[in-house]
């Protein structure tokens, strides 16, 4: 009688996904690439993303010694910053300490920045055919369904459970083939939301569909209010229409983007309600542009606000247009800091927002 790994198994040759622009040979290093791309993102997302990074990158040594802005250019968008410097960072340290051969042993991939158990046991699976386990999201649903865990999987408990139950299951031949089978039937049939289980190999044994309780498992992350950051950015322009970009501090959010000088709002009440009331920042942003940059602007109305939302708090953004007045000398002696032309944009890495408003700023002139 066929078991869990065959019934996928052969599912897999009929339907899984062979076309993808990573799956063309087992290069090791487009398959890191992709696992990064994927971690918390649709492939179908990543795909162009991919494209276009690989077609720059080719291989490991060109990324290594290219500059992190070009390589958060080319990441701009696809969010989760931290996973485009952390690519830059292992490229560099495999060409210092493998030659620029992606390494084969797990505790050393797993040593290397942005990599975890189960991206590890990926890359190593899916470009050698390692016996290695796996336990992406995609993953965790299928297993949480089929044998009924109870509980959210970021908690330690359940996490621990799924692992035992992903070791039982892996095959110890056509590991390669079962983890990308696995991935698959999670991303295309035993999805999120309106899982499709007519198709589904595992049905007939999975627990959650013999119950009717599908949307009962994975368990939910417990709901917290997030926390509502406000903050005003500068668009200062200076009289050839080139726009202010400060780079930000490597760490943290937007780590290592260029984006608007940025004034954040300490005050409980949301300063962003209304136009209106957003333009009543004006003289604060003025006076701190000043006090920080040393130089003189005029604002202009506020722009209606922009939200963006990350995964611990919201942020809203008032836009604020400004004309510089005087250039001090010194914030040109800032490297950190360049007058950026939104007609003519270079290699820079731009958060999200920025990006947009930049765009709005070039429909403007």
């Amino acid at each position: 009688m066929p078991n869990f790994s065959d019934e996928i198994l052969t599912w897999y040759d009929s339907h899984g996904r062979k076309n993808l622009p990573w799956q063309r040979n087992r290069d090791p290093y487009r398959i890191w690439l992709s696992e990064i791309m994927l971690q918390q993102t649709q492939v179908k997302t990543v795909i162009p993303y991919f494209k276009k990074f690989i077609q720059v990158f080719p291989d490991i040594k060109s990324l290594a010694t290219a500059d992190l802005d070009h390589v958060l250019h080319l990441w701009t968008g696809l969010g989760y910053y931290a996973r485009a410097r952390n690519l830059h960072k292992t490229a560099k340290i495999i060409c210092q300490n493998y030659d620029e051969h992606f390494p084969e042993s797990f505790d050393e991939v797993l040593k290397l920045p942005g990599i975890g158990r189960s991206t590890a046991g990926a890359i190593l699976s899916l470009a050698h055919g390692q016996h290695q386990i796996i336990l992406d999201g995609n993953v965790k649903r299928v297993l949480a369904r089929f044998h009924g865990i109870t509980g959210w999987p970021g908690f330690k408990k359940v996490e621990e459970i799924l692992w035992l139950n992903a070791a039982d299951h892996t095959p110890k031949q056509q590991v390669a083939q079962y983890n990308q089978a696995i991935m698959d039937l999670g991303a295309t049939v035993c999805t999120r939301s309106q899982p499709d289980c007519r198709p589904c190999p595992i049905a007939k044994k999975c627990y959650a569909q013999q119950n009717g309780e599908q949307k009962n498992y994975p368990g939910s992350k417990p709901r917290q209010s997030l926390p509502q950051k406000n903050v005003v950015m500068a668009m200062i322009r200076n009289n050839k229409n080139e726009v202010l970009l400060l780079q930000r501090p490597p760490t943290g959010i937007w780590g290592s983007l260029w984006c608007f000088p940025e004034l954040e709002q300490t005050s409980t009440k949301n300063p962003c309600r209304d136009t209106d009331e957003a333009n009543n920042k004006k003289d604060n942003i003025t006076r701190w542009v000043k006090r920080t940059l040393d130089i003189e602007i005029n604002t202009r109305p506020a722009w209606p606000v922009v939200k963006h939302s990350f995964t611990h708090f919201h942020l809203t953004i008032t836009p604020v247009p400004a004309r510089l007045l005087r250039l001090q000398p010194a914030i040109m002696e800032n490297p950190g800091a360049v007058w950026y032309n939104p007609c003519k944009p270079d290699q820079r890495g731009l958060a999200a927002p920025v990006k947009k408003l930049l765009e709005k700023l070039r429909e403007k002139q």
